[in-house]
């Protein structure tokens, strides 16, 4: 399911097809020789781990590129049981839902939780090492693979993860995986930004708008650690 698009009668995003519309603008990344991300994305696919962890990361974005399409898109087969992956899915959909509280107006964010749940694709791929940091390593990898081919397909000119924001989350495993998903899939670049710096802030704002904030990260071995 899609949802969403430019609220308060805006027109959405202009021309061309999937999120966005025109070709992406590239420059040289001064802080990583030989990576590449657009100057300023008209479309941004922002994989979504759970909704406390969206806010500021929407914030900062529709901050810096104002007039960009956002597609913030749910996958996480490593979510244990089904029953909180409804619930912090569910709770994406709140916070769409009350996007005109905290962003700024005519913010053009659409919501998709369409991705089936398939928890087999996360056992597997922490199969090898379950212990940390290896299946978090994994678990990075699996959906940052999973979000630049989304992004591909979407039309998407650019793409990022609000795992960047989480102070509990391995920042730098994070990174490399989303910037190793973009060379492989040869599509969208990865979007890199250390959104920890709003912690405070979107921690306050999710308060704020009653949104529901899970105590692990997500998976079965973290409910069994926590």
């Amino acid at each position: 399911m899609v949802t969403g698009g430019p609220p308060r009668g805006t027109s959405g995003a202009a021309g061309g097809s999937g999120v966005g519309g025109a070709a992406p603008s590239d420059r040289q990344d001064p802080e990583a020789p030989g990576r590449r991300e657009p100057s300023a994305p008209e479309s941004v696919l922002l994989h979504a781990c759970c909704a406390p962890c969206s806010v500021y990361v929407l914030k900062a974005l529709f901050a810096s590129f104002p007039g960009t399409t956002v597609l913030l898109w749910y996958f996480n087969p490593n979510i244990h049981p089904g029953a909180e992956y409804r619930r912090r899915r569910d709770a994406l959909a709140y916070l769409h839902a009350r996007r005109d509280e905290f962003l700024p107006e005519g913010s053009d964010l659409r919501l998709d939780v369409s991705a089936p749940y398939r928890p087999d694709e996360f056992l597997a791929a922490a199969a090898a090492d379950p212990r940390r940091p290896g299946r978090c390593s994994a678990c990075y990898r699996l959906r940052m693979a999973a979000a630049a081919r989304k992004a591909r397909e979407a039309g998407a000119e650019a793409f990022s993860s609000t795992l960047l924001y989480s102070r509990k989350q391995g920042h730098e495993a994070v990174r490399a995986a989303g910037e190793a998903a973009a060379e492989e899939d040869g599509g969208p670049p990865f979007l890199y930004r250390d959104f920890r710096e709003g912690w405070k802030e979107g921690r306050e704002i999710a308060g704020r708008l009653d949104v529901f904030r899970q105590n692990y990260c997500g998976c079965l071995y973290g409910e069994l650690d926590n």
